[in-house]
Protein backbone atom coordinates (compact mmCIF):
# COMPACT_ATOMS: atom_id res chain seq x y z
CA UNK A 1 0.00 0.00 0.00
CA UNK A 2 1.54 3.29 -1.02
CA UNK A 3 1.48 5.79 1.82
CA UNK A 4 4.12 8.42 1.03
CA UNK A 5 3.59 11.59 -0.96
CA UNK A 6 6.31 11.20 -3.62
CA UNK A 7 5.00 11.46 -7.14
CA UNK A 8 6.19 9.10 -9.88
CA UNK A 9 8.45 11.70 -11.48
CA UNK A 10 10.31 12.26 -8.23
CA UNK A 11 10.68 8.52 -7.71
CA UNK A 12 12.03 8.18 -11.24
CA UNK A 13 14.75 10.71 -10.50
CA UNK A 14 15.78 8.96 -7.31
CA UNK A 15 15.71 5.39 -8.61
CA UNK A 16 17.88 4.83 -11.67
CA UNK A 17 17.93 1.78 -13.95
CA UNK A 18 21.04 -0.35 -13.63
CA UNK A 19 22.76 -2.84 -15.88
CA UNK A 20 25.60 -5.18 -14.96
CA UNK A 21 28.45 -4.75 -17.41
CA UNK A 22 31.88 -5.88 -16.27
CA UNK A 23 34.69 -4.20 -18.21
CA UNK A 24 36.69 -6.44 -20.58
CA UNK A 25 39.98 -5.66 -18.83
CA UNK A 26 38.56 -7.11 -15.58
CA UNK A 27 37.91 -10.39 -17.39
CA UNK A 28 41.32 -10.31 -19.08
CA UNK A 29 42.98 -9.81 -15.70
CA UNK A 30 40.95 -12.68 -14.25
CA UNK A 31 42.12 -15.04 -16.99
CA UNK A 32 45.74 -14.05 -16.47
CA UNK A 33 45.48 -14.68 -12.74
CA UNK A 34 43.84 -18.06 -13.31
CA UNK A 35 46.68 -18.99 -15.65
CA UNK A 36 49.24 -18.02 -12.99
CA UNK A 37 47.65 -19.80 -10.03
CA UNK A 38 50.24 -21.22 -7.63
CA UNK A 39 48.71 -24.54 -6.63
CA UNK A 40 49.31 -26.40 -3.39
CA UNK A 41 49.78 -30.14 -3.08
CA UNK A 42 46.88 -32.29 -2.01
CA UNK A 43 47.03 -33.29 1.67
CA UNK A 44 45.36 -36.51 2.67
CA UNK A 45 42.86 -38.42 0.56
CA UNK A 46 41.32 -35.62 -1.52
CA UNK A 47 38.09 -35.86 0.47
CA UNK A 48 37.83 -32.25 1.76
CA UNK A 49 39.03 -33.42 5.20
CA UNK A 50 41.57 -30.62 5.24
CA UNK A 51 38.97 -28.06 4.14
CA UNK A 52 39.51 -28.33 0.41
CA UNK A 53 39.83 -30.74 -2.48
CA UNK A 54 42.68 -29.42 -4.57
CA UNK A 55 41.81 -31.67 -7.49
CA UNK A 56 38.22 -30.37 -7.53
CA UNK A 57 39.41 -26.78 -7.46
CA UNK A 58 41.80 -27.51 -10.33
CA UNK A 59 38.91 -28.84 -12.39
CA UNK A 60 36.70 -25.89 -11.49
CA UNK A 61 39.43 -23.38 -12.26
CA UNK A 62 40.01 -24.98 -15.64
CA UNK A 63 36.29 -24.68 -16.40
CA UNK A 64 36.32 -21.08 -15.17
CA UNK A 65 39.21 -20.22 -17.44
CA UNK A 66 38.18 -22.03 -20.61
CA UNK A 67 34.42 -22.72 -20.59
CA UNK A 68 32.62 -20.39 -18.20
CA UNK A 69 30.74 -17.72 -20.16
CA UNK A 70 30.43 -14.65 -17.95
CA UNK A 71 28.68 -12.64 -20.65
CA UNK A 72 25.92 -15.25 -20.84
CA UNK A 73 25.51 -15.16 -17.06
CA UNK A 74 25.59 -11.36 -17.13
CA UNK A 75 22.82 -11.32 -19.74
CA UNK A 76 20.71 -13.65 -17.59
CA UNK A 77 21.11 -11.32 -14.59
CA UNK A 78 20.20 -8.32 -16.70
CA UNK A 79 16.87 -9.89 -17.58
CA UNK A 80 15.83 -8.88 -14.09
CA UNK A 81 14.69 -5.29 -13.64
CA UNK A 82 17.63 -3.80 -11.75
CA UNK A 83 18.09 -0.38 -10.22
CA UNK A 84 20.27 1.67 -7.93
CA UNK A 85 19.19 4.47 -5.64
CA UNK A 86 21.16 6.79 -3.41
CA UNK A 87 20.35 6.67 0.28
CA UNK A 88 22.37 8.63 2.84
CA UNK A 89 25.03 9.31 0.25
CA UNK A 90 25.59 5.69 -0.75
CA UNK A 91 24.21 3.69 -3.69
CA UNK A 92 22.05 0.64 -3.05
CA UNK A 93 21.60 -1.92 -5.81
CA UNK A 94 18.35 -3.87 -6.03
CA UNK A 95 16.10 -5.92 -8.26
CA UNK A 96 12.45 -4.91 -8.49
CA UNK A 97 10.32 -7.40 -10.40
CA UNK A 98 6.67 -6.40 -10.62
CA UNK A 99 4.08 -9.00 -9.70
CA UNK A 100 1.62 -10.34 -12.25
CA UNK A 101 -1.68 -10.72 -10.49
CA UNK A 102 -4.71 -8.76 -9.27
CA UNK A 103 -3.02 -7.24 -6.19
CA UNK A 104 0.65 -8.20 -5.80
CA UNK A 105 1.96 -7.80 -2.27
CA UNK A 106 5.42 -6.19 -2.02
CA UNK A 107 8.09 -8.42 -0.49
CA UNK A 108 11.75 -7.70 0.20
CA UNK A 109 14.20 -10.63 0.15
CA UNK A 110 17.50 -10.31 2.02
CA UNK A 111 20.52 -12.53 1.35
CA UNK A 112 23.59 -13.27 3.47
CA UNK A 113 27.14 -14.61 3.21
CA UNK A 114 28.76 -16.10 1.17
CA UNK A 115 26.12 -15.44 -1.45
CA UNK A 116 24.53 -12.46 -3.17
CA UNK A 117 21.27 -11.35 -4.73
CA UNK A 118 21.71 -14.45 -6.92
CA UNK A 119 20.57 -16.54 -3.95
CA UNK A 120 17.04 -15.64 -5.07
CA UNK A 121 17.45 -15.96 -8.86
CA UNK A 122 15.17 -19.01 -9.07
CA UNK A 123 12.39 -17.81 -6.78
CA UNK A 124 12.05 -14.21 -8.00
CA UNK A 125 9.99 -15.18 -11.09
CA UNK A 126 8.07 -17.80 -9.11
CA UNK A 127 6.97 -15.22 -6.56
CA UNK A 128 6.27 -12.48 -9.11
CA UNK A 129 4.34 -14.59 -11.63
CA UNK A 130 2.79 -17.59 -9.85
CA UNK A 131 0.35 -18.38 -12.66
CA UNK A 132 3.27 -19.08 -14.98
CA UNK A 133 4.30 -21.86 -12.58
CA UNK A 134 0.84 -23.35 -12.19
CA UNK A 135 -0.04 -21.51 -8.97
CA UNK A 136 -2.76 -18.99 -8.10
CA UNK A 137 -2.15 -15.51 -9.54
CA UNK A 138 -3.65 -14.10 -6.33
CA UNK A 139 -0.41 -15.11 -4.61
CA UNK A 140 1.69 -12.72 -6.72
CA UNK A 141 4.33 -10.51 -5.09
CA UNK A 142 6.16 -7.37 -6.14
CA UNK A 143 9.66 -8.68 -5.47
CA UNK A 144 12.47 -6.42 -4.25
CA UNK A 145 15.92 -7.95 -3.77
CA UNK A 146 18.66 -5.56 -2.61
CA UNK A 147 22.36 -6.28 -2.39
CA UNK A 148 23.55 -5.82 1.19
CA UNK A 149 25.79 -2.79 1.78
CA UNK A 150 29.30 -3.79 0.79
CA UNK A 151 28.10 -6.72 -1.29
CA UNK A 152 28.22 -6.80 -5.07
CA UNK A 153 26.88 -3.63 -6.66
CA UNK A 154 25.85 -1.81 -3.47
CA UNK A 155 28.34 0.71 -2.13
CA UNK A 156 30.49 -0.13 0.86
CA UNK A 157 29.47 1.31 4.24
CA UNK A 158 31.42 4.39 5.26
CA UNK A 159 31.75 3.22 8.88
CA UNK A 160 31.46 0.10 11.00
CA UNK A 161 28.16 -1.04 12.49
CA UNK A 162 26.11 -0.94 9.29
CA UNK A 163 24.54 -4.34 9.99
CA UNK A 164 22.46 -2.85 12.78
CA UNK A 165 21.17 -0.09 10.50
CA UNK A 166 20.43 -2.08 7.35
CA UNK A 167 16.85 -2.74 8.47
CA UNK A 168 16.27 1.01 8.51
CA UNK A 169 17.91 1.25 5.09
CA UNK A 170 15.58 -1.42 3.70
CA UNK A 171 12.54 0.32 5.21
CA UNK A 172 13.55 3.56 3.56
CA UNK A 173 14.09 1.77 0.25
CA UNK A 174 10.63 0.23 0.36
CA UNK A 175 8.58 3.01 1.95
CA UNK A 176 10.24 6.15 0.61
CA UNK A 177 12.16 5.27 -2.54
CA UNK A 178 9.60 2.80 -3.93
CA UNK A 179 6.48 4.11 -2.22
CA UNK A 180 5.55 0.74 -0.72
CA UNK A 181 4.22 1.61 2.71
CA UNK A 182 3.40 -1.93 3.85
CA UNK A 183 5.26 -5.01 2.74
CA UNK A 184 6.31 -8.56 3.52
CA UNK A 185 9.88 -9.66 4.19
CA UNK A 186 11.95 -12.82 3.89
CA UNK A 187 15.57 -13.52 4.75
CA UNK A 188 18.23 -16.07 5.52
CA UNK A 189 21.66 -15.89 7.14
CA UNK A 190 22.44 -12.17 7.67
CA UNK A 191 19.16 -11.58 5.85
CA UNK A 192 17.23 -13.10 8.76
CA UNK A 193 19.04 -10.79 11.22
CA UNK A 194 18.24 -7.75 9.08
CA UNK A 195 14.63 -8.83 8.59
CA UNK A 196 14.12 -9.34 12.32
CA UNK A 197 15.54 -5.93 13.20
CA UNK A 198 13.51 -4.24 10.47
CA UNK A 199 10.31 -5.83 11.76
CA UNK A 200 11.01 -4.63 15.28
CA UNK A 201 11.91 -1.10 14.24
CA UNK A 202 9.12 -0.73 11.67
CA UNK A 203 6.36 -3.04 12.87
CA UNK A 204 3.66 -0.82 11.34
CA UNK A 205 5.13 -1.33 7.89
CA UNK A 206 6.00 -5.03 7.95
CA UNK A 207 3.02 -7.31 7.28
CA UNK A 208 4.93 -10.42 8.29
CA UNK A 209 8.36 -12.01 8.16
CA UNK A 210 9.44 -15.36 6.78
CA UNK A 211 12.85 -16.71 7.81
CA UNK A 212 14.95 -19.81 7.18
CA UNK A 213 16.82 -19.58 10.49
CA UNK A 214 16.67 -18.04 13.94
CA UNK A 215 19.40 -15.37 13.96
CA UNK A 216 22.35 -16.93 15.77
CA UNK A 217 23.04 -13.97 18.06
CA UNK A 218 20.12 -15.04 20.23
CA UNK A 219 22.32 -17.90 21.45
CA UNK A 220 24.78 -15.42 22.98
CA UNK A 221 22.70 -15.25 26.17
CA UNK A 222 21.46 -18.67 27.16
CA UNK A 223 18.13 -18.76 29.05
CA UNK A 224 17.86 -20.00 32.62
CA UNK A 225 15.05 -22.42 31.75
CA UNK A 226 15.94 -24.17 28.46
CA UNK A 227 13.91 -27.19 27.41
CA UNK A 228 15.66 -30.45 26.58
CA UNK A 229 15.41 -29.67 22.87
CA UNK A 230 16.80 -26.19 23.44
CA UNK A 231 19.71 -27.65 25.40
CA UNK A 232 20.53 -29.92 22.46
CA UNK A 233 20.31 -27.00 20.06
CA UNK A 234 22.55 -24.76 22.17
CA UNK A 235 25.07 -27.58 22.55
CA UNK A 236 25.06 -28.00 18.77
CA UNK A 237 25.69 -24.26 18.37
CA UNK A 238 28.68 -24.51 20.70
CA UNK A 239 30.01 -27.51 18.79
CA UNK A 240 29.60 -25.71 15.48
CA UNK A 241 31.58 -22.79 16.82
CA UNK A 242 34.39 -25.08 17.92
CA UNK A 243 34.57 -27.28 14.82
CA UNK A 244 33.33 -25.10 11.94
CA UNK A 245 33.20 -21.54 13.20
CA UNK A 246 36.80 -20.50 12.51
CA UNK A 247 35.73 -18.68 9.32
CA UNK A 248 33.40 -16.42 11.32
CA UNK A 249 36.00 -15.71 13.99
CA UNK A 250 38.66 -14.57 11.55
CA UNK A 251 36.17 -12.64 9.39
CA UNK A 252 35.03 -10.83 12.52
CA UNK A 253 38.34 -10.36 14.30
CA UNK A 254 40.93 -10.01 11.52
CA UNK A 255 39.02 -9.51 8.26
CA UNK A 256 41.70 -7.72 6.28
CA UNK A 257 44.36 -10.28 7.18
CA UNK A 258 42.23 -12.72 5.19
CA UNK A 259 40.57 -10.56 2.57
CA UNK A 260 43.76 -9.11 1.10
CA UNK A 261 44.79 -12.52 -0.19
CA UNK A 262 41.29 -13.50 -1.32
CA UNK A 263 40.91 -10.22 -3.19
CA UNK A 264 44.16 -10.96 -5.06
CA UNK A 265 43.59 -14.61 -6.00
CA UNK A 266 40.48 -15.75 -7.88
CA UNK A 267 41.11 -19.40 -7.02
CA UNK A 268 41.66 -18.52 -3.37
CA UNK A 269 38.42 -16.55 -3.34
CA UNK A 270 36.49 -19.35 -5.02
CA UNK A 271 37.89 -21.93 -2.62
CA UNK A 272 36.88 -19.86 0.44
CA UNK A 273 33.34 -19.39 -0.85
CA UNK A 274 32.60 -22.73 -2.49
CA UNK A 275 33.85 -24.75 0.48
CA UNK A 276 30.94 -23.25 2.41
CA UNK A 277 28.43 -23.89 -0.36
CA UNK A 278 29.46 -27.54 -0.26
CA UNK A 279 29.48 -27.86 3.54
CA UNK A 280 26.25 -25.96 4.15
CA UNK A 281 24.08 -27.48 1.42
CA UNK A 282 22.18 -30.75 1.25
CA UNK A 283 24.56 -32.26 -1.29
CA UNK A 284 26.07 -35.29 0.48
CA UNK A 285 29.53 -33.98 -0.28
CA UNK A 286 28.96 -33.48 -4.02
CA UNK A 287 28.36 -29.76 -4.43
CA UNK A 288 27.57 -30.09 -8.13
CA UNK A 289 24.69 -32.45 -7.38
CA UNK A 290 22.87 -29.32 -6.14
CA UNK A 291 24.52 -26.38 -7.90
CA UNK A 292 25.93 -26.16 -11.40
CA UNK A 293 29.43 -24.88 -12.05
CA UNK A 294 27.87 -21.80 -13.63
CA UNK A 295 25.81 -21.08 -10.51
CA UNK A 296 28.82 -21.46 -8.24
CA UNK A 297 31.10 -19.34 -10.38
CA UNK A 298 28.52 -16.63 -11.09
CA UNK A 299 28.20 -16.04 -7.36
CA UNK A 300 31.99 -15.96 -6.97
CA UNK A 301 32.21 -13.54 -9.89
CA UNK A 302 29.95 -11.07 -8.11
CA UNK A 303 32.56 -10.88 -5.35
CA UNK A 304 35.55 -10.94 -7.71
CA UNK A 305 34.39 -8.37 -10.27
CA UNK A 306 33.32 -5.88 -7.59
CA UNK A 307 36.26 -6.55 -5.23
CA UNK A 308 33.86 -6.78 -2.29
CA UNK A 309 35.07 -9.80 -0.34
CA UNK A 310 36.59 -7.48 2.28
CA UNK A 311 33.46 -5.37 2.73
CA UNK A 312 31.31 -8.52 2.76
CA UNK A 313 33.01 -9.40 6.05
CA UNK A 314 31.53 -6.23 7.56
CA UNK A 315 28.58 -7.90 9.33
CA UNK A 316 30.94 -10.32 11.09
CA UNK A 317 33.11 -7.44 12.27
CA UNK A 318 30.03 -5.50 13.38
CA UNK A 319 28.77 -8.36 15.55
CA UNK A 320 32.23 -9.16 16.94
CA UNK A 321 32.80 -5.55 17.97
CA UNK A 322 29.30 -4.54 19.05
CA UNK A 323 29.34 -3.14 22.57
CA UNK A 324 27.04 -4.01 25.41
CA UNK A 325 24.90 -0.99 24.62
CA UNK A 326 24.08 -2.33 21.18
CA UNK A 327 22.89 -5.68 22.52
CA UNK A 328 20.94 -4.08 25.35
CA UNK A 329 19.16 -1.94 22.79
CA UNK A 330 18.23 -5.02 20.78
CA UNK A 331 16.92 -6.74 23.90
CA UNK A 332 14.86 -3.70 24.88
CA UNK A 333 13.20 -3.73 21.48
CA UNK A 334 12.16 -7.31 22.07
CA UNK A 335 10.82 -6.57 25.54
CA UNK A 336 8.94 -3.50 24.31
CA UNK A 337 6.71 -5.74 22.23
CA UNK A 338 8.06 -4.86 18.83
CA UNK A 339 8.46 -8.56 18.08
CA UNK A 340 4.70 -8.95 17.56
CA UNK A 341 4.94 -9.02 13.74
CA UNK A 342 3.67 -12.42 12.51
CA UNK A 343 6.61 -14.71 11.77
CA UNK A 344 7.08 -17.96 9.88
CA UNK A 345 10.06 -20.29 9.79
CA UNK A 346 11.02 -22.76 7.08
CA UNK A 347 13.64 -25.03 8.61
CA UNK A 348 15.81 -26.96 6.18
CA UNK A 349 17.56 -29.99 7.72
CA UNK A 350 21.09 -29.39 6.39
CA UNK A 351 21.26 -25.73 7.36
CA UNK A 352 23.93 -24.58 9.79
CA UNK A 353 21.61 -25.12 12.74
CA UNK A 354 18.14 -26.54 13.35
CA UNK A 355 16.58 -24.94 16.43
CA UNK A 356 13.34 -26.20 17.97
CA UNK A 357 10.18 -24.15 17.65
CA UNK A 358 10.17 -23.19 21.33
CA UNK A 359 13.50 -21.44 20.82
CA UNK A 360 12.07 -19.25 18.06
CA UNK A 361 8.99 -18.52 20.16
CA UNK A 362 11.17 -16.84 22.77
CA UNK A 363 11.88 -14.04 20.30
CA UNK A 364 9.19 -14.12 17.60
CA UNK A 365 5.44 -14.24 17.16
CA UNK A 366 5.62 -17.63 15.43
CA UNK A 367 2.51 -18.29 13.34
CA UNK A 368 3.93 -20.98 11.06
CA UNK A 369 6.69 -23.54 11.52
CA UNK A 370 7.66 -25.86 8.68
CA UNK A 371 10.29 -28.58 8.94
CA UNK A 372 11.35 -29.30 5.40
CA UNK A 373 12.20 -32.80 4.15
CA UNK A 374 15.43 -31.73 2.47
CA UNK A 375 17.55 -28.70 1.68
CA UNK A 376 20.26 -26.65 3.31
CA UNK A 377 21.51 -23.13 3.87
CA UNK A 378 20.91 -21.89 0.33
CA UNK A 379 17.31 -23.08 0.21
CA UNK A 380 16.15 -20.59 -2.42
CA UNK A 381 18.55 -22.19 -4.91
CA UNK A 382 18.46 -25.74 -3.55
CA UNK A 383 14.72 -26.22 -3.03
CA UNK A 384 12.94 -23.27 -4.64
CA UNK A 385 9.56 -25.02 -4.89
CA UNK A 386 9.49 -25.92 -1.20
CA UNK A 387 10.49 -22.43 -0.14
CA UNK A 388 8.14 -20.56 -2.47
CA UNK A 389 5.15 -22.68 -1.49
CA UNK A 390 5.85 -21.97 2.17
CA UNK A 391 6.14 -18.23 1.56
CA UNK A 392 2.89 -18.20 -0.42
CA UNK A 393 0.97 -20.15 2.21
CA UNK A 394 2.19 -18.03 5.10
CA UNK A 395 1.35 -14.69 3.52
CA UNK A 396 -1.95 -15.77 1.93
CA UNK A 397 -4.11 -15.08 5.04
CA UNK A 398 -2.11 -11.92 5.79
CA UNK A 399 -3.21 -10.47 2.45
CA UNK A 400 -6.71 -10.01 3.88
CA UNK A 401 -5.42 -7.10 5.94
CA UNK A 402 -3.33 -5.67 3.13
CA UNK A 403 -4.55 -4.07 -0.08
CA UNK A 404 -2.90 -1.94 -2.71
CA UNK A 405 -5.15 0.45 -4.61
CA UNK A 406 -4.66 0.21 -8.35
CA UNK A 407 -4.09 3.96 -8.52
CA UNK A 408 -1.36 3.76 -5.91
CA UNK A 409 1.14 1.65 -7.83
CA UNK A 410 4.48 3.29 -8.41
CA UNK A 411 5.60 3.39 -12.00
CA UNK A 412 8.90 1.74 -12.77
CA UNK A 413 11.50 4.33 -13.79
CA UNK A 414 11.98 4.55 -17.51
CA UNK A 415 15.14 2.83 -18.67
CA UNK A 416 16.49 5.86 -20.43
CA UNK A 417 20.07 5.38 -19.29
CA UNK A 418 21.45 2.38 -17.48
CA UNK A 419 24.23 2.61 -14.93
CA UNK A 420 27.07 0.28 -15.83
CA UNK A 421 29.82 -1.16 -13.71
CA UNK A 422 33.26 -0.91 -15.22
Amino acid sequence: MRTDQHDDNELSRQVQPFEITIAPDVLDDLHQRLDRTRWIDETGDDDWTHGLSVSYMRQLADYWRHEFDWRAQEAAMNRFAQFRTRIDGRDVHFIHERGRGPAPMPIILSHGFPDSFLRFAKIIPMLADPARYGADEADAFDVVVPSLPGYGFSDRPVKDGMLFHTGNLWHRLMARELGLGRFAAHGGDWGSFITEVMARDHADSVVGIHLTDVPFYHAFQKPDDPSDDEKKYLAAIDKFGQTQGAYALIQGAQPQALSLGLNDSPVGLAAWIIEKWRRWSDCDGDVESVFSKDELLSNVMIYWATATIDSSFGPYFDVAHAGAGTWIKQKLKQWSGSSDVPAAFAMFPKDLSTPPREWAERFFNVQRWTEMPRGGHFAALEEPDLLVNDIREFFRPLREGWTEPASGRTSRPRATRATKVT
